[in-house]
């Protein structure tokens, strides 16, 4: 079959096929979707469909993807913080607000940019044309410490680490409330949003197995300084988690307070420490980054602890 020809399969009667098709296709939108059904890429039994049209349980729904369009990388002069560099892989710790690789809405200006123009052509290919040798992400909005493959040797190597949770990476959050225990996990999927296709959620349609370590550091009125440690690397994942067990993140509108607290415009996360086994020589390196300034300003802000 061809990969950019899929089928969904209706599991409710009623759902308008443009519906169905933004929620269960995330990379596109529901205008994209209505698009698609206007140039006749969406057949039902070779039944070309309306945006209207109202679907049944059961049926399978034929759709053509366009080919993506792929946007030329450009080398950027944008400052990185390296905290370790060798000749198979790089360690830097991401600025608050710096996106890791294109994406809509973010052509250039990113970390592959940056990575492009100090390391020129050594990344691996692997994380193919928009993310070279990007081997895990952080959020916009999430600092801290991130690993990236200079070849494919060393990309397979630490996506093996990842994909058996010897690739250890620990994470310090600021979140709303106050716990009664002083560590805990987390142990529960993640899919996307049933209706927000921008969103993640605790779900068991369509989700993944995901687990986070939490362990408390300081509590103060009203908020609590903890320490998260992912045994899974699912997208939002302590942000989800946290917010699910009713400790949503400090600063965060997507699970959080919808407005800004202590002066913080997106979740106050820090990726502090990585753990990992150096693909060629077998070394056992450990990494650890000061807490940022603004994780500081918004500490000093939450008064005494208690």
């Amino acid at each position: 079959m061809d990969e950019n020809y899929i089928c969904i399969t209706a599991e409710e009667s009623g759902e308008r096929i443009d519906a169905l098709l933004a929620r269960t296709l995330p990379s596109l939108s529901r205008s994209q979707v209505q698009k698609l059904l206007e140039q006749g890429m969406v057949t039902l039994n070779g039944r070309e469909l309306k945006k209207n049209f109202r679907c049944s349980a059961g049926e399978g729904y034929e759709v053509i993807l366009p080919e993506p369009a792929e946007l030329p990388l450009i080398p950027q002069n944008i400052p990185l913080d390296v905290v370790y560099e060798d000749e198979d892989l790089i360690v830097v710790n991401k600025a608050r607000g710096l996106v890791v690789h294109p994406a809509p809405g973010h052509p250039d200006g990113t970390l592959v940019n940056a990575l492009l123009w100090h390391c020129g052509n050594s990344l691996s290919g692997i994380g193919g044309q928009r993310r070279p040798g990007i081997v895990h992400r952080i959020d916009k909005d999430t600092s801290g410490l991130l690993i990236v493959a200079k070849n494919d040797f060393a990309h397979q190597g630490l996506s093996a680490q990842l994909a058996d949770h010897s690739l250890c990476r620990e994470y310090e959050a600021l979140v709303r409330g106050n716990f009664k225990q002083d560590s805990g996990t987390v142990d529960k999927p993640i899919g996307r949003h049933p209706i927000d296709r921008k969103r993640m959620a605790v779900t068991e349609k369509n989700a993944k197995p995901a687990v986070t370590h939490w362990q408390l550091l300081a509590s103060y009125r009203g908020y609590s300084h903890i320490l998260c440690r992912l045994e899974t690397g699912r997208t939002h994942q302590i942000r989800v988690h946290m917010a699910s067990i009713g400790h949503p993140l400090l600063g965060d509108f997507t699970y959080g307070a919808p407005s800004p607290e202590k002066g913080l415009e997106g979740q106050c996360l820090h990726a502090r420490r990585l753990r990992f086994v150096h693909p060629r020589t077998g070394e056992h390196i450990l990494l650890e980054t000061d807490l940022p300034a603004y994780f500081m300003d918004v500490l000093a802000r939450l008064g005494p602890k208690i």
